[in-house]
């Protein structure tokens, strides 16, 4: 049954953590961007052209009936699958912090991974939906998505970006979880995960720098572990009210580019406990709400559709979290709508369009 109306609350919500980031962004990165671009808000500028993009971009999603994504799931999937090979070519992607993650057009960025994040979500959806009798076959059933889900992974590998990798397969791994796909299997695939992780670390011997800076930032303090050192300094003093809105001390070139994964740690320095709980209360909302409309949606797709784009949002928060508080190695992966960068954003809001469309389904 449709209803007239999508889910206010939600749309609120989304609203106001949207423009609070905007003016967080400012706020962490006026410092930097005058010393940079002798322009204190060149970071405000760009990400306010992207949350406008991203907003008529939600607005525009939420009108469409998201039936029709199931029609055009594999299109979707096999655009954003041409642009993550694509941007590993030479002279087509172009690299920045080390990643080959991006196409630059003019001063700007599209990382396509955060594309195939919805991609991937909405293409599983329609699997396990077409699939639904012979998801208890792990051959026959989970092996196919399977397969595709580790050749997405390796190609996010390849550039490499291990963060926005982990948390698409974990989401998949999510899905096919309320899926009903027996518990054995994630056993099994656990133990094989494990093993993964350490074969990549050990290619990779930067990703063992991290894990020793997490677990002794102090050993290499001017390092692997400054990062993390800067974040806990920057939370450490923030107290009840946090120092005032403006006053970081640490976005003061001790933590490098406040604006982005450790936005965080900024706006606990500046706004304090109750900074940390207007940001916790809002993903809460948000979270809260994407699931409740999965579980109130009686389409099959629909109601895959919503748990991925939830649990995706859900998932990135408290990995961001976890890292900015040094509970876990440093990812790289951004905090949804706080963070500065046009894709993760726009990305985001494009999946909160979906979201409050299948909410009008809702009974």
């Amino acid at each position: 049954m449709k209803k007239i109306k999508i889910d206010l609350i939600l749309l609120i919500a989304v609203t106001i953590i949207s423009i609070f980031g905007l003016i967080m962004i400012y706020s962490s990165s006026s410092i930097w961007a005058e010393y940079k671009f002798n322009d204190p808000y060149k970071y405000l500028k760009t990400q306010s052209i992207f949350l406008i993009i991203g907003y008529i971009v939600m607005i525009i999603v939420s009108k469409i009936d998201y039936i029709k994504y199931l029609n055009k799931a594999n299109i979707i999937f096999g655009v954003c699958f041409l642009l993550l090979i694509l941007v590993l070519i030479p002279g087509i992607g172009t690299v920045r912090n080390g990643s080959r993650s991006w196409f630059g057009i003019g001063g700007m960025g599209i990382q396509p991974s955060e594309f195939m994040k919805l991609g991937m979500i909405i293409f599983t959806s329609k699997y396990l939906a077409y699939n639904d009798k012979i998801l208890y076959s792990i051959k026959k059933g989970v092996l196919p998505i399977l397969i595709i889900l580790f050749i997405i992974f390796g190609l996010i590998m390849l550039q490499p970006d291990f963060g926005t990798g982990v948390i698409i397969v974990m989401s998949i791994i999510a899905l096919l979880f309320v899926a009903g796909v027996n518990m054995s299997f994630f056993i099994r695939l656990m133990i094989l995960g494990l093993l993964g992780i350490v074969g990549l670390i050990i290619m990779a011997p930067y990703r063992m720098e991290r894990i020793i800076s997490f677990v002794n930032p102090w050993s290499d303090p001017l390092g692997s572990g400054f990062q993390i050192i800067q974040s806990l300094y920057a939370i450490g003093p923030g107290g009840l009210l946090g120092l005032g809105f403006g006053n970081s001390i640490q976005k003061h070139f001790y933590l490098p580019e406040p604006q982005t994964d450790f936005i965080f740690a900024i706006i606990s320095e500046e706004l304090g406990f109750m900074g940390i709980l207007i940001v916790s209360v809002l993903f809460i909302t948000i979270i809260y709400r994407g699931f409740k409309i999965a579980l109130g949606c009686n389409n099959l797709f629909g109601k895959y559709l919503a748990f991925g784009i939830s649990f995706i949002l859900g998932f990135q928060t408290i990995l961001n979290l976890m890292v900015v508080v040094g509970l876990i190695p440093v990812t790289g992966v951004t905090l949804p709508f706080l963070s500065y960068g046009g894709s993760s954003l726009i990305i985001t809001l494009c999946g909160m369009g979906v979201l409050l469309n299948i909410s009008k389904y809702v009974n």
